[in-house]
């Protein structure tokens, strides 16, 4: 062979290879990519960020982009979720949705926007299907519980203390006429776990029984903050002595400043154990990386970031850890005191007979009258609040209480129009209209009750 015809077939052959090599180099690129949208705060996403990259180049010898969205909430992050499969029907570009409770995973579950994935039998065999009567994941596999909440009040009890006031075992203690400017709770619409709580309240006590009692509660929060993690630092900071609190942002506080300070309980009244959610979206564009995340983060090595102390080997680096509690229950038997947490499949409570498809169907409109009847005009539910207190006459006084916590749709309208005319922006935004003055005839009459 010449010279001339060596050298063609070398150049032939360095033009195939660099094709080869650029078609892989596009192939492991998008392959070795993950988008996630995630309402968790920067601690759990360090964490879980740096332990997967590690694991996930030992499991396939190739390194990992992980990009983190959030669009300021849980609740902000459904919306955005759903808005965008409304225009990209096939597919939004993103891969899971890690964070918040079940009945947004469910809304979506129903809406066909959630991707199945079914685990390992040995790994799914070490998750129970419940816990309390809540499922842990979803029986068609489209969602798994990936760590479990409770949801309670946490006080700062050395000021409470200092200045002698109640003791808190209920939502309904939260009520006390004392607890003016001394309450820290979330606005329902920006905050998923704060929903929860108020939705557990709706559930525990009834339609009617229920916004009367949130909205005596309401009376007494300072202000409604937009994320429910600034709840726990005002009352460790003494801005408030109480607080609206799901579990893990209590105990990141208790570690911190101590169990003698400040002190967390799940309220009797309305009490219930809830999964904290992951799932693989419609479409995914990197659906295999995203199935392995979702493996990693139900293993045991990723389950134990939820549990241990910073200080423990296999734990989290972030300072404080993330204080949450796994799904597996047997791993609290094989890590012993290594581990933060209660045993939550262990707890001494009586739950809600909590009904998460309900929840998950009227969430907006419960978010809407929450917003339009305590929120927005708290500080004319304040004053009649103040005015009702004032009164020397128990039955005067009962009697603005009752037209104090009135609603003005019953349950079943609500979930009526939660699969139907709630969808539509005019009529929502009338409807909306009309609660705000409801809202503020119902405060003047309530005052004048009270006279």
């Amino acid at each position: 062979m010449s010279k001339s015809k060596n050298r063609l077939t070398f150049a032939i052959l360095i033009t195939v290879c660099s094709v080869i090599a650029l078609i892989w180099g596009q192939t492991a690129s998008a392959q070795d990519k993950l988008v996630i949208i995630s309402p968790h705060w920067e601690g759990i996403e360090t964490e879980f960020d740096t332990a997967f990259k590690a694991w996930y180049t030992k499991e396939t010898g190739r390194e990992i982009t992980v990009d983190w969205l959030d669009q300021g909430g849980s609740s902000s992050d459904f919306r955005f979720i759903e808005s965008e499969f409304k225009r990209l029907p096939e597919g939004i570009g993103i891969d899971l949705f890690f964070g918040g409770g079940t009945d947004n995973y469910l809304k979506l579950a129903n809406k066909g926007l959630l991707a199945p994935y079914k685990l390992a039998g040995t790994q799914l065999a070490r998750i129970p299907k419940e816990i309390f009567g809540i499922p842990v994941y979803d029986p068609e596999y489209r969602w798994y519980g990936a760590a479990l909440s409770s949801f309670g009040i946490m006080y700062n009890e050395e000021l409470r203390a200092l200045f002698n006031l109640p003791e808190v075992r209920t939502w309904n203690d939260l009520t006390h006429p004392e607890l003016i400017n001394r309450v820290g709770a979330a606005d329902p619409r920006e905050s998923g776990s704060a929903h929860m709580m108020y939705e557990l309240i709706l559930q525990g006590y009834g339609w009617e029984k229920g916004f009367e009692l949130i909205t005596q509660l309401g009376a007494n929060v300072r202000a409604f903050s937009a994320g429910s993690n600034a709840i726990p630092r005002d009352v460790a900071a003494g801005q408030v002595i109480y607080g609206m609190a799901i579990d893990f942002y209590a105990y990141g506080q208790i570690a911190v400043i101590g169990a003698d300070k400040i002190q967390y309980v799940v309220p009797a009244d309305a009490a219930v154990v809830s999964p904290d959610s992951i799932a693989i979206l419609k479409g995914a564009p990197n659906m295999a990386v995203a199935q392995k995340f979702l493996d990693f983060v139900l293993s045991d090595q990723a389950q134990k970031l939820w549990v241990l102390r910073d200080t423990d080997p296999e734990g989290p680096k972030w300072e404080g850890g993330l204080n949450r509690s796994s799904v597996i229950p047997a791993l609290y038997d094989e890590l012993g005191d290594r581990s933060v947490a209660a045993n939550p499949f262990e707890l001494d409570l009586s739950p809600i007979d909590y009904d998460a498809v309900k929840g998950g169907v009227r969430w907006d409109i419960v978010g809407d009258l929450i917003g339009a009847l305590v929120i927005e005009p708290h500080k004319d539910l304040v004053s009649a609040w103040k005015a009702i207190n004032k009164s020397k006459d128990p039955e005067k006084r009962a009697a603005a209480i009752q037209i104090l916590g009135q609603v003005p749709i019953t349950e079943m309208e609500a979930l009526e129009l939660s699969q139907g005319e709630w969808q539509k922006p005019d009529f929502r935004n009338q409807k909306l209209k009309e609660w705000r003055a409801f809202a503020k005839e119902k405060f003047k009459e309530a005052r004048k009750a009270a006279k």
